[in-house]
């Protein structure tokens, strides 16, 4: 799910940006350009944790006096894999199955991959699904927890196709856990 993994760019600088606050403002922008952004190979770069080395400018041949930089360094990627649970928060529900996050990344549940015992219901437009006995509810802002059944990873996204239909699997109850550890002490 998260890795640690070494990466480098080119970070184009102006004439202005050049003197002694040139190296502060190469990780400013490195850091802006690449946190939060999705690479299909890497997933999602979460942090950059270090630079490990920044080169010599090379001034570009296009007539601007702007540098070049090589800039290496270390960062944490969430990319996760076929087969991996994840919690995620539902975003929408309709009769088709429900979408939900989880971090950055999208996923989608088909109704046919919920529970057989649970079934979709649409009352005041709000849609949910809720097991035969009411106990259990999937709905707008619930929170899931999913295994990654199959993905897509696009140039600048990854969507994932999750099921429920497993043991462990379906919505977290949060109350139930808070009233469990009230009552512990």
């Amino acid at each position: 799910m998260f890795w640690h993994i070494k990466l480098e760019r080119n970070i184009v600088l102006e004439p202005r940006f050049f003197g002694r606050n040139m190296r502060d403002t190469l990780m400013q922008r490195l850091k802006h350009e690449v946190e939060g952004s999705c690479t299909g190979k890497h997933g999602y770069i979460v942090m950059v944790t270090d630079f490990t080395n920044i080169s010599e400018g090379m001034v570009t041949d296009d007539g601007t006096a702007r540098a070049k930089f090589r800039v290496e360094f270390d960062a944490i990627a969430f990319r996760p894999f076929k087969g991996q649970v994840l919690d995620a928060v539902v975003t929408e529900v309709n009769k088709f199955g429900f979408f939900a996050e989880a971090g950055p990344m999208n996923l989608f549940v088909s109704n046919q991959l919920i529970s057989d015992d649970m079934k979709f219901e649409s009352i005041d437009n709000a849609n949910r699904y809720v097991s035969s006995d009411k106990s259990v509810s999937v709905q707008k802002n619930g929170e899931v927890r999913v295994r990654v059944v199959g993905m897509r990873i696009d140039a600048q996204e990854i969507f994932c196709v999750a099921t429920m239909k497993e043991d462990y699997l379906g919505a977290i109850d949060q109350d139930a856990g808070a009233d469990k550890v009230a009552d512990e002490y």
